[in-house]
């Protein structure tokens, strides 16, 4: 009988364990959102990066078909094709 816990003590340790629990889970929760926000932040670098790419990737077809129009202009002039 020397080791039983009295109720007070069990209930004294069981609300220390949840006090750990609810700042541990408080903590992961910070977290997380910490690690969601670093997420995003990527996401729309990404995001913007690919962007910017497919602009690039725009823009040179959009000059490759003017300069392959300024070729046939120039051979139409040249060999009256």
């Amino acid at each position: 009988m020397g080791d039983e816990k009295s109720a007070r003590e069990m209930i004294y340790e069981t609300n220390r364990d949840v006090k750990w629990i609810c700042k541990t889970l408080q903590r992961m929760e910070e977290q997380d959102a910490s690690l969601e926000a670093r997420v995003r932040a990527i996401e729309d670098w990404q995001h913007t990066k690919i962007g910017e790419e497919q602009r690039m990737q725009r823009i040179g077809a959009g000059a490759g078909g003017l300069m392959g129009g300024v070729v046939a202009v120039v051979v139409r002039f040249l060999w009256g094709g």
